[in-house]
């Protein structure tokens, strides 16, 4: 398995390029948090991992074209690991896990391995390295500091009540609290109280 899944992290890293807000240091440290988690929680690792590595798959098709990532990644994922003649009875799961994986997703994840994987997206915006994350995707987007704060508030401190896991509601519990205390010192300084 390990194999398939290097091969599969090759053939993304080619897609998505190595950073960005949601480039391939974003789909590895949500890997790794859905091993941790998938391990906590008892989950398929053959459905987990796979679904982990390609849930970003469609970020650029998306950008291109408006299309929805978790849709058309889920699309993508089931062509591509056919195509690579992995598992055919863990396709469907893992597509499905794709599809329900995002913060906006319009369908809610229904499987175990589904709910990990959006609890490890989610937590993967949470924390030091989802403040990192969302000052990136500001600039990304032409944005300043103040869009980046206008996104904690819109999405970010909403993420740890929306945890599916236990495992994934010990960790959004730190993490929650060190964007608190972020946003906290960051509104300070903007005030010129710090």
């Amino acid at each position: 398995m390990e194999k398939q899944y290097e091969t599969i992290r090759e053939h993304v890293a080619s897609v998505l390029g190595q950073s960005g807000s949601h480039g391939m240091d974003h789909v590895e440290r949500v890997t790794r948090l859905c091993r941790q988690i998938g391990e906590e929680e008892g989950a398929d690792m053959a459905i987990l991992i796979p679904a982990a590595l390609l849930h970003d798959i469609a970020r650029p098709a998306e950008k291109a074209h408006g299309i929805p990532h978790e849709e058309e990644g889920a699309r993508i994922a089931e062509q591509y690991l056919g195509s690579i003649g992995y598992d055919r009875t863990r396709i469907p799961a893992i597509a499905g896990a794709i599809r329900t994986h995002r913060f906006r997703s319009k369908e809610r994840p229904a499987t175990r391995e589904a709910k990990i994987l959006s609890d490890a997206d989610k937590l993967d915006a949470m924390g030091a390295s989802g403040i990192a994350r969302t000052f990136m995707r500001a600039a990304e987007h032409g944005g300043d500091i103040d869009d980046a704060i206008a996104h904690f508030h819109d999405k970010l401190l909403k993420l740890g009540g929306l945890m599916y896991t236990v495992s994934g509601r010990k960790i959004a519990g730190r993490r929650h609290a060190f964007l608190v205390s972020f946003l906290e010192a960051i509104e300070d300084e903007k005030k010129g109280l710090r």
